[in-house]
């Protein structure tokens, strides 16, 4: 019976830690992550960029996750939302997610600078300060812009897995620094109007709370259409090709469906299903990146060995 109870306690605790780092919003970063190296270079990239750039981000962005709870906890266990996290319910303490978000920032930062490279290691640095403590700190509770300019730290990982692979911040990458940028208001303002009152309730001023829904649906308008132009930019630079251009429309003609339904229709369950739609959404606008890239470097090939 006490082998019993001592395996059912270490498996809550795993899962308790697990939870602190936010698992499905690291994978989309590490995707992202991933895709940017993919598409910084010509092949495959460097084996080390791809094993130890990719832990490294991930355990980062875990880090800064756990940060957030910590600094969050006390809003946390009043929203609908997030009462039932680790701190908030008492399952782990402030020292236990102190020392276990510092060894996970420690760990990554140690990989990232002897095994990819210093410039990753920074630029994974100040995105973890952006977002864990910028961001949940000072913006967050500052104003009601708070996702719009925080987005940037956020809007990192396709550069940080750039960096990874080739050392340098090249212009292609910022386009998916833009991407995700302008992805991040429409997405979270979605799920903003849905929890507005527990926002509310904790004072924290994001826009349907201090500006009212109608306004927030505009706002969620405004920044779709700014994504669909940027989206369309790396096939008008020649980074991109059709297979991407096509599959960007289809995207982009299904994100502003979602915001003009939210601005003409007063569906409950239109704001999460517009955030639903945006994870979905940059996931597959990444993977048309991704496959473009390589059906451009197969018909470059093609090209080159034809006779004649």
């Amino acid at each position: 019976m006490t082998l019993l109870n001592t395996t059912v306690e270490t498996y809550t605790d795993w899962r308790d830690y697990y939870e602190l780092t936010k698992p499905r919003v690291v994978m989309l970063i590490v995707f992202t992550a991933i895709v940017g190296m993919f598409l910084a270079v010509p092949g495959l990239p460097p084996w080390n960029a791809i094993i130890f750039g990719t832990l490294g981000i991930g355990l980062a962005a875990s880090s800064a996750a756990a940060i957030n709870h910590l600094l969050d906890q006390r809003i946390d266990a009043v929203m609908a939302r997030t009462r039932n996290r680790p701190l908030p319910t008492g399952q782990l303490s402030t020292t236990q997610v102190l020392t276990f978000a510092g060894l996970l920032a420690l760990v990554s930062m140690t990989m990232l600078v002897l095994w990819v490279n210093t410039l990753t290691a920074v630029l994974t640095f100040f995105s973890l300060i952006g977002y864990a403590i910028i961001y949940t700190v000072w913006l967050k509770r500052a104003t009601p812009q708070n996702i719009v300019i925080g987005g940037a730290a956020g809007a990192a990982p396709p550069v940080l897995g750039w960096v990874a692979a080739t050392g340098v911040v090249a212009h292609n990458a910022l386009f998916l620094v833009r991407f995700i940028y302008l992805w991040t208001p429409p997405h979270f303002w979605a799920l903003a109007i849905h929890r507005r009152k527990d926002y509310a309730a904790v004072d924290i001023p994001m826009l349907p709370v201090t500006h009212g829904v109608r306004f927030t649906r505009w706002h969620i308008l405004f920044y779709t259409i700014l994504l669909v132009i940027v989206t369309t930019m790396p096939y008008l630079t020649g980074m991109s090709g059709l297979f991407y251009l096509a599959g960007a429309t289809v995207l982009n003609l299904g994100f502003l469906w979602y915001a003009f339904r939210l601005l003409r229709e007063n569906d409950d369950r239109l704001p999460m299903q517009t955030f639903g739609y945006s994870i979905i959404y940059l996931m597959v606008l990444f993977v048309f990146l991704l496959v473009d890239h390589y059906l451009q470097l197969a018909l470059s090939w093609m090209s080159v060995t034809q006779p004649g």
